[in-house]
């Protein structure tokens, strides 16, 4: 018997719905990367921030985010300038 890493079991059960705080707001979805959870809202990806439990999370960085039950998501505007 193969062993199973942490990697197979996030492929295997996607659609496991989990349940997150947005904003404030509880939701249920299905288990996701925080990348797939930002296009699931229809937002433009640069124009939105994320944080994941008080730990901001670069664009770069959201497809490997695998969001899990319990979860606040904080979304914002990012600032830009110099």
């Amino acid at each position: 018997m193969n062993p199973i890493d942490d990697a197979s079991v996030e492929q295997a059960a996607p659609s496991a719905q989990i349940q997150v705080n947005v904003n404030g707001v509880l939701m249920t979805v299905p288990r996701m990367t925080l990348a797939q959870w930002v296009d699931s809202t229809g937002a433009t990806p640069v124009s939105l921030a994320t944080a994941v439990n008080g730990q901001f999370v670069a664009r770069a960085a959201r497809a490997q985010h695998w969001l899990a039950e319990g979860d606040v998501i904080v979304t914002f505007q990012p600032i830009e300038g110099g």
